[in-house]
């Protein structure tokens, strides 16, 4: 394993490295240096080497100086001699906040789901979430590392940290929009868990890559002469590998016949603007036959985690199916890197108090765009201690997987799967979920039970003559947010 120094970090800033930029990761690194010293980890090399590859990770994926250096300071308080009054005095309030962000959270001992300890620890971290993000993607940084040198722990603790990380780390990757991160996690993770199928997946894919890669490399060379021709230009053109935990999700929906898995051999387009990315489409189109139903239109309708991308399955050389991506650079390092992604664009600084805009009320991001993080907050708060039900609602809320739906002016609503229209109703509006009497799905009237799909259009039918929400919702309904509401009016009701 490659020694990692200071160098390697600063090599990997995707932000231009400004001399302050510099200085405080440099800064950040002597003093966690000397506070490491003569700690070894596991694998036998110098503890530094853990906090400086979660840096590089952070680097690599746009953070900044301030969130480099608190990584890099992110186990001296809990490992070292140093206080986090130390830590004040030399690096300042921000810094330390996230340094102290980090080492609240602790370390999940995910054992059982109803234990009270990963209850406390995970309500932890939605709270770091809502109040500065910087610290999860720390954290998450620092979880990918461990995973990548797990192979030094223990059997038992690596089934542990493995499951913690699939249950825990990885969905919340997802929920970030960080898909690389989400990626490796899943990958590391599936590795322990389940190590046969891992490996059979590995041979699968394997056993016809060099035919794969030839196929993809003509499909490429096809593309980009066509792209050329139209006057497209092309920021970049590549072969995409799937991962190995989402092909083994795949191969079990298709009785693990790999032939029926179309996006197993697949290039992605990197264009400049969002109308180069519907003229890519139609060159595609022109050259190679699109297969009927198989295109998913993500930039005009994107995922709940903001992923945006055109999907088109086609029939590229010699007849062979494959998927296209289409997407704009933004995208692409927004479909990567997630939130970090807002690191990486200047139109903030251009804006006059840009820090004022990222840090406002002390939160690292845009408002609307952890709305999610502060409704799950809210409701935490609002169920006080009920464990049982914040683990179930959690589990439903935050790890399920989730679609979107329309209300009539186009808000896109975003819900777990098997959501209901009074479930919908909620996360408009308490107001307009306690007066609900029907709902329409495309116009047409459905049940107040009936599950929402992706992409459907909800009207939510109220009436003042409504005094109160109907107990047997409760039967039905699957957002915490809904269920809170409807217990409080009820109880409301009652006295």
């Amino acid at each position: 394993m490659k020694i990692l120094t200071i160098e390697d970090v600063i090599k990997a800033l995707k932000n231009p490295p400004s001399e302050a930029r510099v200085a405080v990761i440099k800064k950040a690194y002597d003093f966690a240096q000397k506070a490491h010293e003569g700690q070894k980890r596991r694998s036998g090399e110098d503890y530094i080497q853990h906090p400086l590859a979660a840096a590089k990770i952070l680097a690599e994926i746009g953070m900044g100086g301030k969130t480099i250096a608190a990584c890099l300071l992110h186990d001296v308080p809990e490992d070292t001699k140093v206080t986090m009054l130390e830590v004040e005095k030399t690096f300042g309030k921000e810094i330390t906040a996230m340094v102290d962000g980090v080492t609240k959270l602790g370390k999940i001992k995910l054992r059982g789901s109803h234990e009270e300890y990963f209850l406390e620890n995970l309500r932890k971290m939605f709270i770091a979430m809502a109040t500065d993000i910087r610290v999860i993607i720390i954290k998450l940084a620092d979880r990918l590392h461990n995973m990548q040198t797990l192979e030094h722990n223990p059997p038992e603790k690596q089934i542990r940290i493995a499951r913690e990380t699939m249950e825990v780390f990885a969905p919340i990757a997802n929920r970030l929009g960080m898909g690389e991160m989400k990626t490796q996690l899943q990958d590391l993770s599936f590795q322990y868990l389940d190590p046969e199928n891992y490996n059979l997946i590995k041979e699968l894919e394997e056993k016809d890559y060099k035919q794969r890669k030839q196929y993809v490399d003509q499909a490429i060379k096809e593309l980009e002469s066509e792209l050329k021709k139209e006057g497209i230009d092309v920021l970049e053109i590549h072969g995409r590998a799937k991962s190995v935990f989402s092909l083994h999700l795949k191969l079990q929906k298709h009785d693990m016949d790999i032939n029926r898995v179309y996006d197993l051999a697949a290039v992605r387009i990197i264009v400049n603007e969002v109308a180069d990315c519907y003229e890519t489409l139609g060159v595609v189109h022109k050259k190679y036959r699109p297969m009927i139903g198989r295109i998913k239109d993500y930039i005009s309708l994107p995922k709940p985690n903001g992923y945006q991308s055109i999907h088109t399955t086609v029939f590229g050389p010699d007849g062979k199916i494959m998927e296209v991506q289409i997407r704009t650079l933004k995208m692409h390092n927004e479909a990567e890197f997630g939130i970090a992604a807002h690191w990486l664009y200047s139109e903030y600084k251009k804006k006059k108090n840009w820090r004022d805009f990222i840090f406002k009320k002390k939160k690292a991001i845009p408002e609307k765009e952890l709305e999610w993080v502060k409704q799950l907050r809210e409701w935490q708060n609002e169920i006080g201690r009920d464990d049982e039900e914040f683990i179930q609602g959690l589990k439903i809320d935050f790890f399920k997987n989730h679609i979107f739906a329309f209300t009539p002016q186009g808000d896109i609503i975003d819900l777990p799967e098997e959501g209901t229209p009074v479930d919908f109703a909620y996360a408009i509006h308490g107001e307009i979920g306690n007066h609900a009497t029907g709902a329409k799905v495309n116009n047409r009237m459905v049940p107040l039970d009936y599950q929402i799909k992706n992409g459907e259009v909800i009207e939510i039918l109220t009436s003042k003559d409504r005094k109160s929400p109907n107990a047997d919702w409760l039967k039905f309904v699957k957002t915490s947010v809904a269920k809170s509401h409807i217990r409080r009016e009820l109880k409301k009701n009652e006295s």
